[in-house]
């Protein structure tokens, strides 16, 4: 692809605000925030703090990395998902499910990951978000675990109950609003140890890359445990994007595309990084050195599991108090959306598993009850058990969904090349699958036909 995510980032950026909403489709924006709502959650605390407390300073290099290489990925699945996308009961579905069974021709592989995607999303990852909000509410503020978890369950099925568009405008304005006011706290508290960061950029690649350095004897550890924890945040490759790209009114599959690949570095170069560098700049971790010690270890957090207690400890350096209540605000925010983003990655697979059944709206409640249970459970079970479980439930989907991926990797570079190519010509890019030799695009031929009817019924009633 030539390096799209260099080479069109503007064109990102100005995807993002076009496209309209429609009775069947959410605008770009909507399906951006729905699709950044499951990235920015509890891996852009937790995870980065995790990530620094096993991997050391260099395991943030690492997530940039995988983020880098993300956009790539988040591109061609995010594309590929709108050219394979289907309609059903007046709303777009679409996803790693739709391009294997339309792209690939392979009913039995997309089965497979519908019901791989069922059971991270229903059962598996939603356990890590609510037992994340409900440790760091009683952390802050005493409040039992359970309690949390009831209130977490209401306040998800009054969402998840609406609807699609309910989700999209709930996230639109939630997600951006959250992580602004995260990036600033951070913003002020970098602003005021300015002096520090040349050392944090330092400490970060000799950490990363050089065996003498500090950190040097866990560089494995710090790869893995920032790959790991970069693609559990970012998601890109996973095939949970594109199933929110799919739910966009656009003309043009690269236009929702790009705006995905942007939702990558907004997750991890911007929200990770600044959890990244608030901890770093304060000295608010621990790193382990696999061995049962510490290879630097901050007196005021002897012992600490890593976890969001990093962040809440590099905050209150700035305002003493103010870090585990902000951050577990925070927290909830983050987490909140991102179980608002899996519930509709699990309904999507439902619905595609389901669309030949009549009664496929009572099928989708039973899935939401599913999910708000599950939800309860993982907010009064244990961090080690839930976390566990998500990986296992990362792990399945990207497997399935990386190998579908490389296997459409023509039809998928088509787009990008037909979207380049009408932008040479000065045209607003508009999608044709039978121009490029794209098969089983339904959905985009009969959006053209049913256009020019219009067309021509227009011009027909002028001319008389």
């Amino acid at each position: 692809m030539k390096f799209p995510q260099i080479r069109l980032i503007k064109d990102m950026v100005e995807q993002l605000f076009k496209g309209q909403s429609s009775k069947s489709g959410v605008s770009s924006l909507q399906s951006f925030a729905m699709a950044l709502g499951g990235r920015v959650g509890t891996g852009n605390i937790a995870g980065v703090a995790s990530a620094i407390g096993f991997g050391g300073p260099g395991a943030v290099f690492w997530m940039w990395t995988i983020a880098f290489l993300g956009a790539g990925s988040a591109y061609v699945e995010s594309a590929l998902a709108l050219v394979y996308k289907e309609e059903m009961d007046g709303e777009y579905r679409g996803g790693p499910q739709y391009y294997i069974e339309k792209g690939l021709g392979m009913r039995w592989y997309a089965i497979l990951f519908a019901i791989a995607a069922i059971i991270a999303m229903g059962f598996f990852l939603p356990g890590i978000q609510a037992n994340s909000i409900a440790s760091a509410m009683y952390n802050a503020f005493g409040i039992p675990v359970a309690a949390t978890g009831g209130v977490i369950v209401v306040l998800l099925g009054l969402i998840i109950f609406g609807g699609v568009k309910r989700i999209g405008r709930v996230a639109e304005i939630m997600v951006p609003t959250m992580a602004v006011i995260y990036m600033l706290v951070s913003l002020v508290i970098i602003v005021i140890n300015l002096d520090k960061v040349p050392d944090v950029f330092s400490l970060i690649f000799t950490s990363a890359f050089s065996s003498k350095a500090a950190f040097g004897a866990i560089i494995g550890q710090a790869i893995m445990w920032g790959v790991k924890r970069g693609i559990y945040s970012n998601e890109a490759g996973q095939g949970t994007g594109p199933m929110a790209a799919a739910a966009a009114e656009v003309s043009h599959p690269a236009k929702q595309g790009l705006v995905q690949a942007f939702s990558v570095y907004v997750d991890t170069l911007f929200v990770c990084t600044a959890t990244a560098f608030m901890i770093l700049i304060t000295g608010s971790y621990n790193t382990a050195d696999g061995a049962g010690g510490y290879l630097y270890a901050n007196p005021a957090l002897n012992g600490v599991t890593p976890g969001p207690i990093f962040t809440q400890s590099a905050v209150d350096t700035l305002v003493p108090g103010l870090g585990s209540a902000f951050v577990a605000i925070a927290l909830f925010f983050f987490a909140f959306t991102t179980l608002m983003a899996y519930y509709y990655y699990c309904e999507s697979n439902v619905a595609f598993l389901a669309k030949k059944f009549k009664n496929h709206k009572a099928i989708f409640n039973v899935t939401r009850v599913v999910l708000l249970a599950m939800v309860f459970v993982g907010s009064i079970n244990s961090a080690g058990q839930v976390w566990a479980l998500g990986d296992i439930g990362v792990g399945l989907m990207a497997w399935l969904n990386i190998i579908a991926i490389i296997l459409l990797t023509k039809p998928g570079i088509r787009t990008l090349q037909d979207y380049e190519r009408q932008k040479k010509m000065g045209l607003d890019p508009v999608f044709d699958p039978r121009e490029m030799g794209i098969e089983n695009a339904d959905l985009w031929v009969r959006k053209i036909e049913s256009e020019k009817e219009y067309t021509q019924v227009m011009e027909e009633q002028y001319r008389n």
